[in-house]
């Protein structure tokens, strides 16, 4: 559990690289649904640990995730810009299969919903 000032620039991060992320023009990130899951800042708030998602899988979300390792400085620089923090921490993208997780607890529970409508 964090500071109010660690969990305030995670989320604030969160949705600043959540708006990048709709900006970029790499096919391997605009032409799927990717989402940002979650953040987590250093106690110092010089690193973060930015976990991406994908509707479609962990697959894509490593592809996601690579390609925004390569923009990692263009990221870095906006989210510093629109947050006017006085030290943009350094960011880390790690690949995240919750969307995928969830989809899949979705669907166990409707088909345990339609076995029991059906007894």
């Amino acid at each position: 559990m964090g500071t109010y000032k660690q969990n305030r620039t995670a989320e604030d991060i969160k949705r600043e690289i959540a708006a990048i992320v709709r900006e970029l023009k790499d096919p391997r990130i605009s032409d799927h649904l990717i989402s940002v899951a979650r953040a987590e800042v250093a106690g110092d708030l010089s690193y973060v640990k930015v976990y991406v998602s994908a509707v479609e899988g962990i697959e894509v979300a490593k592809a996601a995730t690579k390609a925004l390792t390569g923009a990692t400085g263009l990221v870095r620089r906006e989210v510093g810009k629109r947050l006017g923090l006085r030290k943009t921490p350094e960011i880390k993208f790690v690949a995240d299969d919750s969307i995928e997780y969830g989809m899949n607890i979705v669907k166990k529970l409707e088909e345990i919903s339609s076995e029991l409508k059906g007894e």
